[in-house]
């Protein structure tokens, strides 16, 4: 009996090893394209910048524009997503867990 505790405990481990390599590689994953969005978002207005000044919106250069709301927009809707992603991706891991 005690062998058939053990095989259980050692699969159980087994189980919660392999669940915390799956939580974790998504975790990545997910904050990987956070971080290349967050990038993208900060890198492309400043280096079209001289092309976008050429436009303007409300009578400010579009360039302006981009960086001063557009990239805040962007951020907002990065931390959001951010948020509701991990809650759903903890949520999994909890199950996988139970």
């Amino acid at each position: 009996m005690a062998s058939t505790d053990t095989r259980t405990e050692q699969d159980r481990r087994a189980a919660l090893i392999a669940a915390r390599r799956r939580h974790w590689h998504r975790t990545r994953r997910m904050t990987g394209v956070m971080l290349a969005l967050w990038l993208l978002a900060t890198l492309v207005p400043l280096f079209y910048a001289r092309e976008l000044a050429q436009l303007t919106l409300f009578g400010w250069p579009l360039s302006f524009y981009l960086a001063a709301q557009g990239a805040s927009l962007v951020y907002l809707a990065i931390v959001g997503t951010y948020y509701w992603r991990m809650g759903r991706i903890d949520a999994r891991f909890r199950r996988e867990l139970a």
